[in-house]
């Protein structure tokens, strides 16, 4: 199942007239795991960060945000691999989905859409609490479970991982 941005490349007029809402960080956001909480709260400052800063000026930090989020999935997808999801698994689709999206969004930027990367960050800022709370604290309790140390990457004890490799997408609510 692919995730969903509630994302329109087209304009919005409704959307650009309205002043875009910061996302906050909350304990809700937090999955169990301290490396993966603090990318994801470098990852909600960055939203904020964008979502304050005047659209014409934007891009740079746009730019520095996607580079955040492209090693932020690559990491939560070595900690997979690591212990025993196969490499195709749903949460990494998503993260996939995400990454095309944000990818397409500079190019339209740059085309003279200059509203995008609010709508973007908007989009992410809505899709991400879901995520987090799903996918990521899934991820969070199986590396717990494993005795995987997210800091070293490393795993107390690697005869815990099943030669069975994980397609599901790790999230408290699939396998």
């Amino acid at each position: 199942m692919k995730p969903t941005l509630f994302f329109s490349m087209s304009h919005n007029a409704q959307a650009i007239a309205a002043a875009p809402a910061l996302m906050p960080w909350t304990d809700s956001l937090q999955t169990g795991d301290a490396r993966m909480d603090e990318t994801h709260q470098e990852f909600v400052t960055m939203i904020n960060q964008i979502l304050a800063t005047p659209e014409d000026q934007q891009l740079p930090l746009y730019k520095a945000f996607l580079n955040h989020t492209v090693e932020h999935f690559a990491q939560e997808e070595r900690w997979m691999l690591a212990t025993g999801f196969s490499a195709d698994n749903c949460h990494a689709e998503h993260h996939a989905t995400i990454l095309e999206t944000m990818r397409v969004v500079e190019a339209h930027y740059l085309d003279s859409d200059n509203t995008i990367i609010t709508r973007m960050a908007e989009a992410l800022a809505e899709w991400f609490p879901g995520h987090a709370n799903s996918m990521d604290a899934g991820l969070a309790a199986h590396l717990k479970s494993v005795g995987f140390d997210s800091v070293t990457e490393t795993l107390a004890d690697p005869t815990a991982i099943k030669n069975v490799t994980m397609s599901g997408c790790g999230s408290v609510s699939c396998s």
